[in-house]
This record gives structure tokens, C-alpha cells and sequence, in this order.
């Protein structure tokens, strides 16, 4: 009863700060023209993948609510619910690969030079606690999901399938708001040249596949021996 109350208030709070983050971010945060061009261009706030991903966690941790009420967090149930069922491939496929691809690529970037990702122009309305709750608190309570609540991964290739589909949509929808703006999302693809541009693509594709692996793998660090002991069925007595 005490596991499954703590699951119930972690998720929620995490499902309302991202929620909130969402709201927050599309009605406060609304950066001039003369500040940042991007801004102002087609597509409004679901230009960024940030903002994207912000939803999906949303989505996921809401989800994860409607489990803790009407599925199960047993470790291997024998008959999973849909709920069950709908959270842990949400989570294996967008939640925790996209909540790190977003989060180290946009630290990565501005380690590098911030003004490729979040100019500090971009201060005054953009503020800190909101960068840090899409930018970071992203990866710590999809970790940390990892360590309280138990999944079945979904086969590798439904994975794959799921999570490439939502990468090759978001590399459309760059190239639609280009062509409706002649302006691109990120101001690092400004100093990239066309060959470039190309490698950066299939880089950020491999590592999304690398990441979408991490989570399988770290899954069954933390669970798969748990898991393992769960499945075996006790042995019956042999009658005399």
C-alpha cells in the first residue's frame, strides 16, 4: 500500500509540472520577432522538440496514473492490463529515449556554444526553473521511473519502428517550417553546410537508436533478475 501510494504521488507531480510546463511555456513565453525570428515563425511553440517531448511527458506520467488506478505496477502480472500495456511501450519507445536525446543534445549544445541552442538574448523570457524542468528534469524523473516502476519492453524492432517514425515526422516538420519560413529551428543548422547537415541527421538518428538500447538494457539491470525470480513458477510436492 506504501509503494503503490508513493508511485501514485510521483506520478502526479510529475505529470503536473510537465503539464504545467506545457501551459506555462505556450502562454507566457512569447519571445518578440525582433528577439529571435524563429520565434514569431510558422509553426508557433510546436516548432522545438522541446516542447514535443514536454507533452509526451505529460502524456506518459498521466498515464502512468491511469495504471497506478485501473492496471497493475506487479512486477510481471500474468494477464496486463491495457493500461499496463500502453504505459510501458509508451515509455520504452518515446518517454525515456526522447527525454534523453533532448536533454543531452541540448546540454551537449550549449556546453559547446549556447547561442546555437538558447541565445541568451532569449533570457528575459525564457526563464531558468523553465529551461530546467524541459531541459532537465526530464531525464531525472525518467530515470527515476526506471527505478520505481517495473516494464515489459516491447520487441526491439516494434520499438524501433515506434520511436524512428516520431524522429523522421519531426525531421519533416524542420524541413515544412523552413520552407514556410526560410528560417530553421535550431540556429546550429545555420552553420552547418548541406553534407553536414546530412552527418548531424544521421548522428542524431544512430544516438536515438543508442539511447531507445540504453533504456532496454538499464531496464533489465534494475529489473531483470526481479523479473526473473517472479516468472519461475514454485515447484509442486510429488505426491507419496
Amino acid at each position: 500500500m506504501i509503494r503503490e501510494a508513493l508511485l501514485i504521488g510521483f506520478h502526479t507531480i510529475a505529470c503536473v509540472q510537465f503539464a504545467f510546463s506545457v501551459y506555462y511555456d505556450f502562454t507566457y513565453t512569447i519571445v518578440p520577432s525582433a528577439v529571435g525570428s524563429i520565434h514569431g515563425a510558422y509553426g508557433g511553440k510546436f516548432k522545438f522538440l522541446t516542447f514535443w517531448n514536454a507533452i509526451a511527458q505529460a502524456v506518459f506520467f498521466f498515464l502512468c496514473v491511469l495504471n497506478d488506478f485501473y492496471g497493475t505496477n506487479k512486477i510481471a502480472p500474468k494477464n496486463v492490463p491495457i493500461f499496463r500495456r500502453i504505459k510501458d511501450y509508451f515509455h520504452a519507445t518515446y518517454s525515456f529515449p526522447l527525454a534523453m536525446f533532448v536533454g543531452i543534445t541540448f546540454w551537449g549544445l550549449m556546453a559547446v556554444d549556447r547561442e546555437l541552442v538558447l541565445p541568451k538574448a532569449l533570457d528575459p523570457y525564457f526563464p531558468t526553473w523553465l529551461n530546467h524542468l524541459m531541459h532537465t528534469m526530464i531525464m531525472v524523473t525518467t530515470v527515476i521511473e526506471m527505478f520505481v516502476a517495473p516494464r515489459q519492453y516491447p520487441r526491439r524492432r516494434n520499438g524501433f519502428i515506434g520511436l524512428y517514425i516520431l524522429m523522421l515526422t519531426y525531421l519533416v516538420w524542420m524541413h515544412v517550417i523552413y520552407y514556410k519560413s526560410n528560417v530553421w529551428v535550431y540556429p546550429v543548422m545555420e552553420v552547418l553546410s548541406l553534407p553536414l547537415r546530412i552527418a548531424f541527421f544521421v548522428v542524431l538518428f544512430a544516438f536515438s537508436g543508442f539511447l531507445y538500447y540504453i533504456g532496454e538494457v538499464f531496464d533489465h539491470l534494475v529489473w531483470g533478475t526481479i523479473k526473473r525470480t517472479s516468472n519461475m513458477a514454485p515447484r509442486k510436492k510429488k505426491s507419496k
